[in-house]
Order: C-alpha cells, then structure tokens, then sequence
C-alpha cells in the first residue's frame, strides 16, 4: 500500500490497495506551502480543498489549478477526491497495484488479431454471477442521479457497493483510473472522472460500471435525465437506447462482429444523430477488455465471426452533432468537439446457440428510464 502525496501541480496519487488514500495534511500539505501563501501559513479551509485536485494526465499528475484548454462545451472539470480504498479480502485485478493490465496486455486474444475466445460453462457461468453484481450496483448508482448531487458522491456510493457485494470496481487504478465509476455528463462522450461539480437541472448523465467479481468482469451502463430535460434530449437518450436494442436483435452464431455497426448506424442517421467512431465495445471476461473490437458505425473492419460461448459488450455513443471527440487534459474524458450533447447504453452479452443471452438485462426493480416514467 501506498500514502497519498499530493503536490501542487505535479503530485502523484496513492492505489487502491488498501491503506492508502492519506489523511489531512502529509504530502499534501508540504506541497502546498509555499506554493500558494508567501509566509508558509496553511489554513484549515486550504488544507481541506489540499486534497481535492485537478487530474492530469491519466492521474500521474494531479494540480490545484485548472488546466487551461480549449473546452468545447460548457462542462468543465472540477476538483477530484482522493482514490478510495478496496478491503484486501476482496479478490481484485493485476493492475490493482500499479495501474497497468499486465495480463490484458500479453493475453493471447490481444495479440493475435481475430483470436476470439470462447468461454467454458464455468466461465460463463462466473460471468453471469459478475453481470448480476455489475447490474445491482449500476441500479444502485442511478437512482441517485436527480439536481444537486455530485458525481463524486454517486462514485462513493458505486465504491461502497461493490465492497459490499464483495466485487471490485474494475475502473479503479485501471491505467490509473482515480475513480470506481465513470459518469459523462452532457456533452462528455465516456470516462468521465467522477468529481465535486453537481448535478444540475437539465442534465443528462452517464453511469458506466464494471465489476470484477470471482475473476471475472460484467460491464453495462445508462443514461438518465436529471430533472426537466429538454425533449431533443429526451429523443437523444431513448435512440441511443434503441440503437443498442437492434444491435443485440442480430447477435448469434455465424454473425460477423463488423455488422453491429449497421443498424446502430441507419437507426442513428434516421433520427438525425451521429455515431461515435473513437471509441468500441470489447471482449469481457477474466479480462476487463479483450477481442473481439466492436465498433458501433457502419463499414468498418472489425475480424471475427460470432460463436456460441463468446462474451463481449455492445455499447454505442451517439452524438447530437458531429461524430468527432476531443479528449480533456486529464487523459480520459472525451467530449463531442462542437460541445453538443452525448448518449450511451451498454450491456454485456452470451453469444448462445440461438441467438444471445443479455447478461446484464435490466430487471423491475431497475431505474425507470425516462420514457418508462411518462
């Protein structure tokens, strides 16, 4: 385990390995005297805001000062807690440690192109167990999205949740992920880092969460209103949504993974949004990504044809604007470039004899979406 140093404008910050995370003061504290008050007086109230920084660089840097960019919309990040802690009795990934998927990395599948792995029956069935566990917690997350509360406090309760259900949340540490969930709002695309900005009426946001739990990963997320949203907002969600739902409708055997873009694409262009391009679905499994790539727009080249047993997520961003994206200093948020808006839906999904299995489905008691409300 690993103490929490942060530094004015390049500190570094602890894993999630268990008895990190720091206290009041340390690291942080001789970071910021003399940086920000001539006499070398800290305050309490200046010692407290300490540990709550600006992320930088995939979190190897942290600063209190906001980066300077050129933001394309009117999102802008904001200060970030420091990195929660996972018990040690909780069975946790290889790059719980030091941020990096040694095992994701060399995993023969990633480095033969086209190599998709078929899961055994006690494979598929410790992915069930996972997805199971990834949907009780998304469940939990979204119903406390409504005007006022930060994403910082939904990332704690996703955080405690999974501790409690005796999983992992896969985005912590994952390349140095800082946060257990990743919540986009607005015009953010994917990967937003979870911070002290709340919620505000008209808001639309995205809750994406992995769990990791008896070695495997279930992956899936949702978009929701917040408050009073406006109707082509409204359209934006529920397409994207549709678009996810005819994809899954051609998953089966003999299928070629490079067709899932097609509908998503027609069903996107119809209602007059665009597709994201930047970023795909992924195989699942003891990794947290693996072949085969997904990507969710027409004409691409994605390898690989559908087999019983294959595990992988579907997960399309569709944009109200232009397809493209930029991404924040931070090194993981990516937002449309014309700072529209953004929707994304996910699930995992069983290629079975006959069609698919959704392994993360939504059940009653998920949060309503908001055309199940009206």
């Amino acid at each position: 385990a690993t103490t929490s140093k942060a530094k004015a404008d390049t500190g570094t910050r602890g894993d999630a390995s268990g008895g990190g995370g720091g206290g009041k003061g340390g690291g942080a504290a001789a970071g910021f005297v003399g940086s920000n008050n001539r006499y070398g007086i800290l305050l309490m109230d200046e010692l407290l805001e300490s540990e709550w920084l600006y992320c930088l660089k995939e979190g190897r840097k942290w600063s209190l000062k906001r980066p300077k960019f050129y933001w394309t919309g009117k999102m802008r990040p904001h200060r970030v807690s420091p990195m929660l802690e996972v018990p040690q009795h909780i069975k946790r990934p290889d790059y719980s440690e030091d941020g990096f998927p040694e095992s994701e990395v060399e995993a023969d599948e990633n480095t033969k192109p086209g190599q998709v792995p078929v899961k055994t029956k006690e494979e598929i069935e410790g992915m069930r167990e996972a997805c199971k566990v990834g949907r009780k917690v998304l469940d939990t997350a979204t119903r406390m999205v409504r005007v006022g509360v930060t994403t910082d406090e939904i990332d704690r309760v996703v955080h405690e949740t999974c501790v409690e259900l005796g999983a992992y949340p896969s985005p912590l540490n994952y390349y140095n992920f800082p946060k257990s969930v990743c919540a986009s709002v607005n015009e953010v695309v994917c990967h937003g880092i979870p911070d002290r900005r709340e919620l505000e009426d008209g808001d639309i946001v995205n809750l994406d969460v992995t769990c990791y739990y008896n070695g495997f990963h279930g992956d899936l997320n949702e978009t929701h209103c917040v408050g009073k949203v406006h109707e082509k907002h409204k359209n934006l969600i529920k397409t994207t949504y549709e678009c996810l739902e005819k994809a899954i409708a051609i998953v089966r055997p003999g299928v070629k993974f490079r067709e899932l873009g097609t509908p998503i694409t027609r069903h996107a262009h119809a209602n007059g949004f665009s597709v994201v391009k930047d970023y795909c679905g992924h195989g699942i499994g003891d990794l947290f990504h693996c072949a085969p790539t997904i990507p969710h727009y027409e004409r691409n080249k994605a390898k690989g044809v559908m087999e019983a047993g294959m595990t992988f997520t579907i997960e399309p961003m569709i944009n109200e604007g232009s397809h493209h994206c930029v991404t924040w200093p931070d090194g993981w948020t990516a937002v449309t470039r014309d700072g529209r808006r953004s929707a994304q839906f996910e699930n995992t999904l069983l290629v079975t004899e006959t069609g698919c299995e959704i392994l993360t489905a939504r059940t009653p008691t998920s949060t309503p979406l908001w055309w199940e409300k009206d």
